[in-house]
């Protein structure tokens, strides 16, 4: 038996009054999970859709998923932003994550990773401590995965940095 689910009222999205094409007027809320950006889960997602064309600097406080297309420059420094399969990108990107699965024209810069999916395509230079890059992938450029500056350990897990004792005064010989 087919029984109708109520919107919760904790849901602001399902809340929000339908528009004729079966979408809400609002701003568009999925979760991490559904692009797999590799977020944590239950993090709201803000999307931009494939109908949709910007021009300009884009900036944002929250985790974004672009399936439309987008020219200038984006920055979402401490935040994922996700490029759908639809999504055509001619920027410079700064995020905190960034997953490619459609197209990127333009540096993209991480603070933690990039991830370009099987059908993704960057065509830039990318710079992250953490690059992964899936067989079927198109990349043309080159890739910087220098580490923020840090302490380094040994291997024995002791910190690299050695703390040495002044010299001793220098003691003259007696003639």
């Amino acid at each position: 038996m087919w029984k109708r689910e109520e919107p919760s009222q904790a849901d602001p999205v399902a809340s929000e009054p339908l528009t004729r094409s079966g979408l809400s007027a609002g701003r568009t809320v999925t979760k991490a999970a559904d692009y797999g950006s590799g977020g944590s889960l239950g993090r709201d997602v803000v999307n931009i859709g494939k109908s949709v064309v910007m021009k300009g600097e884009l900036s944002g406080s929250e985790d974004l998923a672009i399936e439309g297309r987008v020219e200038g420059k984006i920055e979402l420094r401490q935040h994922v932003l996700t490029i759908g399969p639809n999504g055509k990108i001619s920027a410079e990107i700064h995020a905190k994550s960034v997953v490619v699965m459609g197209e990127v024209n333009g540096n993209i810069t991480a603070a933690e990773k990039i991830m370009i999916r099987e059908n993704g395509s960057v065509d830039g230079d990318v710079s992250a401590p953490r690059v992964a890059i899936s067989e079927g992938a198109h990349f043309r450029g080159s890739i910087d995965m220098q580490r923020p500056e840090s302490p380094k350990t040994t291997p024995d897990g002791q910190s690299g940095v050695k703390h040495v004792a002044a010299p001793p005064p220098a003691v003259r010989a007696a003639n």
